[in-house]
């Protein structure tokens, strides 16, 4: 195959890409509103899905045939609760790997199950529940007892184990025994201080494509040359965008070198979700007082923030009172499109403030304290002042024209800003136009120079 189609079926979209393996040249692109099921069972994502493929055919004939590789966020996406030794360290570590795993947290749970938990988990309604708890070799009583309580409950739905190792083949027992499918993994806490989420990501990702994305019955049929909708899908689309934003930041070797520090920024109607892979300074004494450490590649869900459905809460959380009319508009009509110069200006308004405030709680902020060793710099979040390129996604800013990097993206960089934030000072400045993160997350794995190559797109375009 010379070519490749790159699909995500996204919540309100399937966007639809034709990559040439050779050049890493992006031939044409689509895209469709997402074709959800209806009540009665009328309709399948696969319908946007042709819609895309004929559009991409009519640009270039090798679309029919290209293999086909897709991520989605379709019928709500991933939904993980994380269940948790305690709020602090375990719940929390396995609150930012869910993110980190493309994951919606719609539960964080911690000091042992009971009924009462059970019925906030069950209303919560997960694909998949997290289980975390215990150093390895630490406390072991409430992992073990949460497994336990899982069982006796005949929890149907998967889990992934992620504690204390030394727990693992007695909860892998308890599960086994009540049916629950499950996957163990590594710690992602092996001790205090440390963050290992890969094991765990790796986990979650085959618990979505082996038992969540074929539960969301979204398809019942195949396409036009056989393919299944469950067939296509390699992960969750936030999940494959972060790789795409690993290979941006980190390249591939000497040789096809990467950007450095990289910080995305993605503008939905819901939810506005930072990626960030940045290279942490391992003597910084601001990361050294943390209980959960920062990791190097890290993912934040706003899910207050956003253009159309969130927008409300967005012009609040700013003290935009300027902005509320506009607001309650957009969540009327999550649909609306700007069909004037003023409404495309309060569009962008809206999303200036989403940015700066997602970016804000992402990087968090720096602080002169006093402490027994005199006055130190305290540091909590991701330190992206030194990040050399950022990169702005979303259709507000795909669609915003030329004035969306000056209006939205570039007001939260800067080397002043009150509060201390910890905000990118001087980077390259890009939007990802034809949204080729996603279409490089689902090839860096099997064409890894094509994904390469396509990222590359966005190293080389940019303003300061």
């Amino acid at each position: 195959m010379s070519t490749v189609v790159c699909v995500d079926f996204g919540s309100t979209f399937t966007k639809a890409a034709l990559v040439d393996l050779a050049s890493g040249e992006l031939l044409a692109t689509a895209s469709h509103p997402t074709t959800l099921p209806d009540a009665d069972g009328r309709g399948d994502v696969l319908d946007a899905y042709d819609a895309c493929v004929a559009a991409l055919v009519e640009q270039d004939h090798r679309a029919a045939d290209a293999e086909v590789l897709a991520c989605s966020s379709a019928g709500g996406g991933l939904r993980i609760a994380v269940v948790g030794n305690e709020e602090l360290v375990t719940a929390e570590a396995g609150r930012r790997v869910a993110l980190s795993s493309g994951g919606k947290v719609v539960l964080v749970l911690s000091g042992g199950l009971d009924a009462a938990r059970l019925a906030d988990l069950r209303a919560a309604e997960p694909d998949v529940v997290l289980l975390v708890g215990g150093t390895d070799g630490g406390n072991s009583e409430v992992l073990e007892g949460d497994a336990a309580f899982l069982a006796d409950a005949r929890w149907d739905g998967p889990v992934v184990v992620a504690g204390n190792v030394e727990s693992q083949d007695v909860v892998r027992s308890l599960l086994a025994r009540s049916g629950t499918p499950h996957v163990v993994a590594d710690n992602v806490v092996p001790k205090i201080g440390v963050l290992a989420p890969d094991s765990a990501r790796r986990a979650i990702r085959e618990i979505f494509l082996t038992h969540v994305i074929g539960g969301k019955h979204l398809s019942s049929r195949t396409d036009s040359r056989g393919r299944t909708f469950t067939g296509m899908v390699r992960g969750a689309t936030p999940d494959v965008v972060l790789t795409g934003v690993e290979l941006l930041a980190r390249g591939l070797d000497e040789e096809h070198r990467g950007a450095g520090d990289v910080v995305v920024v993605d503008v939905g109607g819901a939810t506005t979700d930072v990626h960030s892979v940045v290279e942490l300074d391992p003597e910084d004494s601001g990361l050294a007082r943390e209980v959960v450490a920062t990791t190097p590649v890290t993912r934040t869900v706003e899910g207050d923030l956003g253009m159309r459905w969130s927008a409300i809460s967005t012009v609040e959380a700013a003290g935009r009172d300027d902005l509320h009319e506009a607001a309650v508009r957009r969540r009327a009509q999550p649909d609306l499109l700007p069909g004037s110069g003023a409404e495309q200006d309060e569009d962008l308004e809206i999303a200036a403030v989403a940015v700066r405030l997602a970016l804000e709680r992402h990087a968090g902020r720096s602080k002169v304290v006093v402490s027994p060793e005199g006055r130190v710099v305290e540091r909590s979040g991701k330190d992206l002042r030194e990040v050399d390129l950022m990169v702005g996604s979303g259709g507000v800013l795909r669609h915003g024209g030329p004035d969306a990097v000056r209006r939205v993206l570039l007001p939260a960089t800067g080397d002043a800003f009150e509060g201390g934030w910890q905000l990118p000072r001087d980077p390259v400045v890009v939007v990802d136009h034809d949204y080729v993160l996603a279409a490089a997350g689902l090839l860096a794995e099997t064409h890894p120079l094509a994904a390469h190559r396509l990222v590359g797109r966005l190293a080389s375009t940019g303003t300061r």
